[in-house]
């Protein structure tokens, strides 16, 4: 082996397999104290991980909306289930004053009630005052929910959430519309006349209107048709009350959906993502040693120059 004194050859090379083992060190010291991989250790892992990140927040951000919107169905349904409640009582009321043996002060009685009931829905249901809201939003007075800048009412369409991480990815969200103002048909209330052998002499077919039975200037508790106009009206709500749990039923699968998605996009992220630690502490004892070594390898071949001044007989 030819020796040399100007440049020391082994100890550069020592040097540089030092520095690359120290840079090594340092990296796997670095992954292991943050977690995840740099852009430089896998770049397009990284691109890849990031447009997933982005996929989980927009699903976590999208089952907010979803929980929004069941807690908005639930709020309204327990409004309806107050309506449901006081149609019963004025049905029960209205039996009650179909009565012979009741006086009309016992009639006078019982149409307070009725009529104390029918105000009461109103105000639940009617108006810029209407109680049945949610966060601003008007549950029972159709539309959006959304007042308009002018007039006494609210803005045409639906409740629209946003139930995906993507474009277009909406849901619409239809609320029932209970005004006293509201003059949809809601059903037919049909009586018959019938001759001494029973055969039908005649009939009536009176449309039902939703402001018909909750308006107390259109109707009272001794109103012609009065018990079949509030049953009705009970359908009605009851029907409005179905749509809104189904409503909800899909948004609870939705819920699901996008737990499930939620956490599959997390798992998938975190293969590409975070450092394997068990196989980086490998690496980093494995760079420990070797830097051990080379440190001792240094010494020695700095020591290789001093052999010289043997042969000189030094």
């Amino acid at each position: 082996m030819s020796l040399y004194v100007s440049n020391n050859t082994t100890a550069f090379s020592v040097l540089a397999n030092y520095s690359n083992n120290m840079s090594g060190l340092q990296k796997s010291m670095t992954r292991m104290s943050r977690g995840t991989k740099e852009t430089s250790d896998d770049p397009s892992g990284v691109g890849i991980s990031e447009r997933m990140r982005s996929q989980i927040r927009g699903s976590n951000s999208a089952r907010t909306n979803v929980e929004n919107g069941v807690s908005l169905i639930q709020t309204a349904d327990s409004w309806l289930q107050r309506i449901n409640d006081m149609l019963g009582r004025m049905h029960e009321l209205a039996v009650e004053a179909n009565d012979g043996t009741k006086t009309n002060i016992d009639r006078g009685n019982i149409q307070e009630e009725f009529k104390q009931l029918q105000e009461e829905i109103t105000r639940i249901t009617s108006r810029n005052t209407s109680a049945a809201k949610y966060n601003g939003l008007y549950l029972l007075r159709g539309g959006s929910g959304n007042a308009i800048d002018n007039g006494d009412g609210v803005s045409s369409g639906t409740v629209k959430l946003q139930v995906g991480s993507d474009t277009n990815q909406t849901f619409s969200l239809a609320l029932a519309n209970l005004q006293v103002t509201n003059s949809a048909t809601i059903g037919t209330v049909h009586t018959y006349t019938y001759s001494t052998n029973h055969t039908v002499t005649g009939s009536t077919h009176t449309t039902v209107t939703w402001s018909s039975v909750i308006d107390s200037t259109k109707s009272s508790v001794a109103s012609a048709n009065t018990i079949g106009m509030i049953q009705r009206a009970i359908d009605h709500v009851s029907n409005s009350r179905s749509r809104l749990g189904a409503q909800q039923s899909r948004l609870e699968h939705t819920r699901s959906g996008l737990l499930a998605h939620e956490d599959n996009m997390r798992a998938a992220e975190s293969k590409i993502r975070d450092v394997d630690m068990a196989k980086e502490s490998t690496e980093l004892a494995k760079y420990q040693i070797l830097n051990q070594v080379a440190n001792a390898m240094l010494t020695q071949a700095n020591q290789l120059p001093s052999s010289v001044t043997r042969l000189l007989g030094g």
